[in-house]
């Protein structure tokens, strides 16, 4: 027994030895390699020494986040690119204390890696209140929940209720009562509800950051007058489901009366439904378990919004601006106008054919290009005609979102009435959040590179 571990400490500290030989090989071979290194590094030893002087003055406020980033001495990263060492080296370089002068480089490296760990990285993530700090400490009762990011929420919340249960419960009921806040601005909708059914809290974590997330999003503004369509069949398994419901429900409790807590069914027959159900994981469910189609009839899920609006007495102000669609299809097989690879479950074509498997008949293909651009012309002018026969005088575009197609870039085509949008990414969800909307990808690129830090980049041609 004893043989074999220390058979598994010496592999170990074999791989450890050979990732650290890479990384020092690359750095001297490799100039971009090296450049990118020498700038990182020096960039964290700069706001290191800017923080120590700020926590020396007690302006605690002006310490920034950089002994929260700054990679741990050991860890894979550090083990994988030496960054800890040329941090400690630009933080206390040999000049700065004679006695470095005297050691050999090995024994100075060691000395500066530990008061980096020791001297900086410790005091400022214990004054930055990191809960990592307190948890490796095993000071529980001392951790300041009210300061845990969203993010460190989520994933500790099950050592919290393990180690400080009753100290955690009371400040989540303070939470609930509004005496405290609690951090959700880093997740996004679908990380929220994704472990609501195995939460070790019984879901009371998701449930605040969710009411604080809606909370934020209502002060924006910009999807109170939305509504959505969401496709929960069997294919839309994994996160794509999730994103589905999770936006599906967002939109549903922005928007304002009376389109307030309704989400539309992907079905052939679309029905505009209320969400039922009290808690976050009542209405999630509520979601995933509405009644869904092979594809949906565009026409009736614009009549089912306009029945709703005339019931209701809605202004032109009123109506809906934009109806979401969330699915894993094309938009012309969603729709209902192209019948082939619609799951089996649209009705057949009179072209389709049982000894090919399904397929067209031959000298088809061409008008069926055709058909779904020229089938969904024909529903919009009924479209808009119905509502301007109610004295509404601006249809709602349809966004439709394929979220399955994760390979490909994210685009934004048009048709009348319809923005295409094919992609799925985090960095897309966030833009959808903060605008409301989805641009175009040169608008999504002119968003990416207009912040400060790309300002000091010159184009060299």
């Amino acid at each position: 027994m004893k043989a074999a571990k220390e058979e598994a400490r010496a592999k170990r500290k074999e791989k450890v030895v050979s990732k650290a030989t890479k990384a020092f090989l690359r750095y001297l071979s490799d100039s971009d390699f090296r450049l990118l290194h020498d700038s990182i590094a020096q960039m964290f030893a700069d706001a290191l020494k800017q923080d120590l002087e700020n926590l020396s003055a007690r302006q605690f406020r002006n310490i920034s986040l950089a002994a929260k980033w700054c990679p741990s001495l050991d860890s894979s990263y550090d083990k994988a690119t030496l960054i800890c060492e040329s941090i400690a080296r630009r933080v206390f370089p040999k000049e700065s204390d004679p006695e470095y002068e005297k050691i050999e480089d090995a024994h100075y490296a060691y000395r500066v890696r530990d008061r980096l760990r020791k001297q900086v990285l410790v005091p400022l993530r214990r004054a930055i209140k990191l809960p990592e700090v307190y948890m490796s400490a095993r000071q529980w009762r001392n951790l300041p929940y009210d300061r845990v990011p969203s993010v460190a929420m989520k994933n500790y919340k099950g050592h919290f209720v393990k180690h400080d249960g009753k100290r955690f419960n009371k400040y989540l009921e303070d939470v609930a009562q509004g005496k405290v806040k609690i951090a959700a601005g880093a997740l996004l909708p679908h990380e929220i509800i994704a472990d609501l059914k195995s939460s070790s809290d019984g879901g009371k974590v998701a449930e605040l950051q969710w009411a604080r997330m809606v909370e934020d999003m209502a002060k924006i503004g910009k999807l109170n007058d939305c509504i959505a369509v969401c496709d929960v069949s069997g294919s839309m398994f994994g996160e794509p489901m999730e994103v589905c419901v999770a936006l599906g429900l967002l939109i549903s409790e922005l928007s304002e009366e009376p389109w307030k807590g309704k989400v539309i069914t992907f079905h052939q027959d679309p029905r505009l439904n209320v969400v039922e159900g009290k808690s976050l994981l009542e209405k999630t469910e509520f979601i995933r378990k509405m009644d869904w189609g092979g594809s949906t009839d565009f026409q009736k899920v614009f009549d089912r919004i306009l029945e709703a609006a005339v019931e209701n007495g809605a202004s032109e102000e009123q109506m809906v601006r934009k109806v979401f669609v969330f699915s894993d299809m094309e938009f012309n097989m969603a729709s209902g106008h192209y019948h082939y690879g619609n799951y089996g479950y649209g009705s057949r074509d009179e072209n389709y054919s049982e000894e090919d498997g399904g397929g067209r008949v031959d000298g088809e293909e061409e008008e069926e290009e055709q058909r779904p651009v020229e089938g969904w012309e024909t529903d919009y002018e009924a479209i808009q005609r119905k509502f301007k026969e109610k004295g509404f005088s601006r249809v709602p575009e349809i966004v439709f979102w394929n979220l399955r197609d994760s390979s490909a870039t994210p685009v934004k085509a048009t048709q009348s009435g319809v923005a295409l949008v094919s992609g799925y990414s985090k960095n897309l969800v966030k833009l959808f959040m903060e605008e409301g909307a989805i641009a175009d990808p040169v608008s999504i690129m002119h968003k990416a590179i207009e912040g400060e830090l790309y300002q000091r980049l010159v184009v060299c041609d």
